[in-house]
């Protein structure tokens, strides 16, 4: 039996905010543009993993479209992204353009501003989710069929509006306390959902590249294609699907270069294609397979951290105080009209800027406190504040000069 490899790829640049002090409150409405050499700065950072990811990233996957016919892929692409290529970087998008262009490469659907407004906002979350239609529908011609929430946040409610928005596939992690005994490699029937499909994430095999695969202290290193055409195909047994689900930037930003993470996946591409095996897009796997049962997830589940729960986003009280005073806005921000207001107030909803607030220790700590570029949690907790004071006092101006109405 053929065994299908349905690989899905992350592509996401957040604005981070530059520090920002009490004392401009009411002056400096621009946010995101610092201009030193700090990896705050939103355009050094995009260049930078351009070049490192992007770029040669893109090349090598045309490459493999070009000389695999059954090679294919899924990718979500965030509207941060987008708005930063087209400002920075124009051929990289272009490059993203030419994939989508061969037919095998699908654009999953999912929030403009990789925000977690599912869970404070259900007419922001489905603004977000249209807005993000439209962009892909302007760029690539192309209309998602699958969606991922941010952060792979998934529970029964999500997949009940996934079934009710028309989606055919929806992808959650492959949780060990979700799933029990069943494995990630097939495809599911979600609870309370008539039509959608889920995919779960093998996330033992994708941490093996995601995480692992530079790690000179583990047993298993280093990871050859071989050996991991072997492990992929013994996981699989007899089910259908193997879920390899991970960040775009794993290749050449977390994992470099020198690495030999490219040279890695393309060996392991043509080996697993030359056993007679395929890969499949994500809805073309969902819309190929029969369930294999139902999953019911009535608490929430992420991709990050031990937990695998939000505590990543909304483990503490600043993040819960942060989010608490962004989502409060909403009404008046919307109200006001001003679109860089609007604009602004929704940049600040990216997960990436409550996931620099964390406090966690050990491990999980220092997966956060490496994708962060602040000195601590508290600095960007204190810059993210205030921002919101100013978010508010823009908020206020509008209010004086009659731009909401107060009815």
């Amino acid at each position: 039996m053929s065994c299908n490899i349905v690989l899905y790829l992350h592509v996401h640049q957040p604005y981070r905010i530059k520090p920002y002090s009490v004392f401009t409150i009411g002056h400096d409405h621009e946010y995101f543009n610092q201009v030193d050499d700090s990896d705050i700065n939103n355009e050094k950072v995009f260049h930078r993993v351009a070049d490192k990811s992007y770029r040669p990233m893109n090349q090598l996957l045309e490459k493999l479209l070009a000389e695999h016919p059954d090679f294919s892929l899924s990718l979500s692409i965030t509207g941060d992204f987008i708005e930063q290529a087209e400002r920075w970087a124009p051929d990289v998008l272009d490059s993203f353009k030419r994939l989508v262009q061969t037919g095998r490469v699908e654009i999953v659907g999912e929030t403009y501003y990789h925000s977690l407004a599912f869970f404070y906002s259900q007419s922001e979350f489905e603004a977000q989710v249209s807005l993000h239609r439209e962009k892909i529908q302007e760029l690539f011609g192309v209309t998602p069929t699958a969606f991922r929430n941010t952060e792979l946040a998934y529970n029964d409610a999500l997949a009940k509006w996934a079934d009710g928005a028309g989606y055919k596939a929806i992808l959650a992690e492959g949780w060990d306390p979700v799933l029990e005994w069943r494995s990630p490699n097939y495809v599911y029937r979600p609870a309370e959902a008539q039509n959608v499909r889920l995919l779960m994430k093998n996330y033992r095999l994708s941490d093996d590249i995601a995480f692992r695969f530079s790690n000179q202290g583990w047993s298993q290193y280093p990871l050859t294609a071989d050996k991991y055409v072997d492990w992929a195909e013994a996981a699989m047994d007899d089910a259908p699907l193997l879920n390899l689900f991970m960040d775009y930037e794993t290749f050449g930003e977390h994992q470099w270069e020198d690495t030999g993470i490219f040279s890695f996946f393309e060996t392991f591409v043509g080996a697993w294609l030359a056993k007679g095996n395929g890969f499949s897009a994500v809805t073309a796997a969902a819309t190929g397979n029969e369930p294999a049962g139902e999953i019911s997830v009535p608490g929430t589940i992420t991709w990050a951290d031990s937990e695998r729960d939000l505590s990543a986003w909304l483990g503490n009280d600043m993040q819960h105080e942060a989010a608490k005073y962004l989502y409060a806005l909403e009404s008046d921000v919307l109200r006001s009209g001003d679109e860089q207001l609007i604009n602004d107030w929704r940049y600040l909803q990216s997960s990436d800027l409550l996931y620099y607030l964390s406090t966690k220790w050990s491990g999980d700590g220092d997966v956060h406190t490496y994708f962060s570029p602040y000195e601590s949690p508290y600095d960007a907790f204190l810059y993210y504040m205030n921002v919101i004071r100013d978010v508010r006092w823009r908020v206020m101006q509008h209010h004086k000069l009659g731009g909401i109405d107060s009815a």
